[in-house]
């Protein structure tokens, strides 16, 4: 822990308190390094998790820094990339990977987040319907209230299974695997 201190202390105030907090839910990270902590298979059901001494303002619902990033397999359609996009833009689809990262600072705004994502690809929401229950949904936990969208994720989270290689368009490529 000794280390972890050594390397937050020089990051701005706003991503070492957030950077506090997770070690506070999630113990010491799995890897810390000058600029980033990482923790892996977090109880709460993320793929990773990490944090970073850069923050990056956003403003949708309130002014906030992203500087947490969490992350689970999801296989996002590709026509659906651009309505996430519209919904919030600290939702990121690592399409080849298979994943989706939410970068809000608060872990349960990331769960939220990603479940509205889910609403979305599945039609159950609107682009718009979505921004205003995200809207909602922070006023209500800042208040302290934790709704269920807050809480946990609304479906099943696959693990494994989620990426798109894509297809070959070139017929000489030569690609060296990896050992």
């Amino acid at each position: 822990m000794d280390l972890i201190a050594s390397i937050t202390s020089v990051w701005p105030v706003y991503a070492r308190e957030k950077a506090e907090s997770l070690i506070q839910r999630y113990g010491p990270p799995a890897e810390a390094h000058g600029s980033r902590l990482l923790w892996r298979a977090t109880p709460d059901g993320w793929k990773r998790t990490s944090i970073t001494s850069s923050v990056v303002p956003h403003d949708f619902p309130a002014p906030h820094y992203d500087c947490v990033e969490q992350v689970i397999d999801y296989r996002v359609p590709v026509g659906m990339i651009s309505l996430l996009a519209q919904f919030d833009g600290s939702l990121v689809v690592h399409r080849t990977r298979g994943e989706l990262a939410a970068h809000c600072p608060l872990p349960e705004i990331n769960v939220s987040l990603v479940n509205l994502a889910h609403d979305i690809i599945t039609g159950r929401r609107t682009v718009d319907e979505a921004r205003a229950e995200h809207t909602r949904l922070c006023e209500a936990n800042n208040r302290g209230e934790k709704a269920p969208y807050a809480l946990a994720f609304q479906f099943r989270v696959p693990h494994g299974g989620t990426g798109d290689a894509d297809v070959t368009t070139v017929s000489f490529a030569r690609v060296e695997v990896p050992a």
